[in-house]
């Protein structure tokens, strides 16, 4: 069933970066549970982040590595099991392993903290309250290649959300997969991610002129140059992770239209909401 696409509602030239949270509100909840997402949203954040991995039966799951061993216990890799096998997994536990013996630690619904699919997700913040953005980035390398470009495009097509007005924006480290999304959907927003600084120069000649660029707060912090040529070349910029007062400063000297924070909260209440 297609949804009826949302209009881009952020100003031309907004009057704070966009918050968008890491993963969810990942610093206290487990990164890329629906109980991270949700808590997100209820603090306010105006966009989710999240990464994208495709399973050996074809969905599109929230999980950062490409292994489970750091927030599920297994070695198992995402692509070689089917989403039945990734659902009896604890996805929440890791953060919080002694929460059991706390006795005033909340109680958990068990489906917060199962994997999450970028379905799920994307359903839930179409019903959300409010007008809620996200940015979903595509892990590179894998055995899929371009499968996991399209299929997230078919995804969004469900929603009415792989064109002009969508308040999707597809992120990658790898030149390839932004291409492809370009080719697949024209009119989606892309963000070419920057791991390094020196990496820069090399991308400038060849990516799209409208292409968003995604530098990560460290690389800014310790080569102001990089922003000053993005400022100087005019491209809108997204930086990632941006935690603290002092990194948040930088991004505000510089511009930034977004801000992606493992603290949402903490970084709407910096700006003054």
């Amino acid at each position: 069933m297609r949804r009826t696409p949302r209009i881009r509602r952020r100003p031309q030239r907004p009057t704070r970066p966009q918050v968008v949270a890491h993963r969810g509100s990942s610093h206290e909840t487990a990164e890329h549970t629906l109980a991270a997402y949700v808590k997100a949203l209820d603090e306010g954040a105006d966009a989710l982040e999240c990464d994208v991995r495709l399973t050996a039966d074809g969905h599109l799951v929230c999980v950062h590595d490409r292994d489970l061993r750091r927030t599920a216990a297994t070695p198992g890799l995402v692509s070689t099991m089917n989403l039945a096998e990734l659902d009896e997994l604890d996805f929440a536990s890791w953060k919080n392993p002694w929460s059991e013996l706390d006795d005033e630690a909340p109680d958990r619904d068990p489906e917060h903290g199962k994997v999450l699919t970028l379905r799920k997700l994307l359903e839930t913040a179409a019903d959300y309250d409010r007008h809620v953005e996200l940015a979903i980035e595509t892990k590179h390398p894998t055995r899929y290649g371009g499968l996991v470009e399209r299929r997230l495009v078919e995804t969004l097509g469900d929603f009415g959300w792989d064109g002009a007005g969508s308040p999707v924006r597809v992120m990658s480290f790898s030149l390839n997969a932004v291409n492809r999304v370009r080719r697949l959907a024209p009119d989606l927003d892309v963000v070419m991610l920057v791991d390094k600084a020196h990496h820069w120069p090399v991308l400038r000649p060849v990516v799209g002129d409208d292409w968003i660029i995604g530098p990560g707060i460290d690389e800014l912090r310790a080569h102001p140059g990089l922003g000053r040529h993005l400022v100087k070349a005019g491209r809108e910029i997204h930086v990632w992770t941006v935690n603290t007062a002092e990194d948040l400063q930088i991004c505000l000297d510089l511009g930034v239209t977004a801000v992606i924070s493992d603290r949402p909260a903490h970084m709407l209440e910096l700006l003054g909401r």
